[in-house]
């Protein structure tokens, strides 16, 4: 087990984590900027893209304060190279044994996914205290969570996947549910059009949903 204390306390500060996906390294710095200053503080940048793990290096050095996860992290290859870019926290969309044993052994928090009641209850046992549900919406989203939470109430998710602004504030109203993963905050046609001011406002406007539940 890790110590996720940092981690639990910045996401019930601000529990709209934007789930970012990196293409051009030099978008990172400023990219991480608009999202301090619209005021969320923890953020996933996916390692689909070659720019992936050099985001996630810049992204700390623009500001050092806010704590960047690697997403789509999927083997034990990845979990070192997250580490080696200075990632805060791990985030994968799935769980396989050794996968497991090397998010365990990291150092640092990690939300495995789940999909199911039987993987939830594995990775608790595991000693994982929070999980990603992934893909949320199309594995059953709000019903799935509200029929999970009554005999599962030890366990605290991180639904992401089909999450909307639209929707955002009835997932976090759900007492198992500490944070959610939302792409709408970076838009493709912001990032393109180096939107920054744009991401901001969207930002600050996640973090007021946040606060209203």
């Amino acid at each position: 087990m890790t110590d996720d204390t940092k981690l639990k306390t910045a996401l019930s500060q601000a529990p709209i984590v934007p789930v970012i996906t990196v293409n051009t390294l030099e978008d990172a710095a400023p990219m991480a900027e608009a999202l301090a200053a619209g005021g969320l503080s923890v953020l996933e940048v996916t390692l689909r893209t070659e720019a992936g793990l050099g985001a996630i290096k810049a992204m700390k050095a623009a500001v050092p304060d806010i704590l960047v996860g690697a997403g789509t992290v999927r083997t034990p290859d990845d979990v070192k190279a997250a580490i080696d870019a200075g990632s805060d926290f791990l985030v994968s969309p799935g769980a396989t044994p050794k996968l497991v044993k090397a998010m365990l052994g990291s150092g640092v928090p990690a939300l495995p996914g789940t999909a199911t009641a039987s993987e939830a209850m594995t990775r608790a046992e595991e000693g994982f205290s929070v999980l990603k549900l992934f893909p949320a919406v199309p594995v059953g989203g709000l019903a799935l969570l509200k029929s999970l939470g009554a005999p599962l109430p030890h366990i605290s998710f991180m639904p992401t996947g089909g999450i909307s602004e639209a929707t955002a504030s009835d997932f976090l109203a759900l007492p198992n549910v500490c944070a959610i993963g939302g792409s709408w905050i970076v838009s493709k046609d912001d990032v393109a059009a180096k939107n920054w001011a744009g991401i901001k406002t969207k930002a600050a406007a996640a973090v007021a949903l946040g606060q209203e539940t």
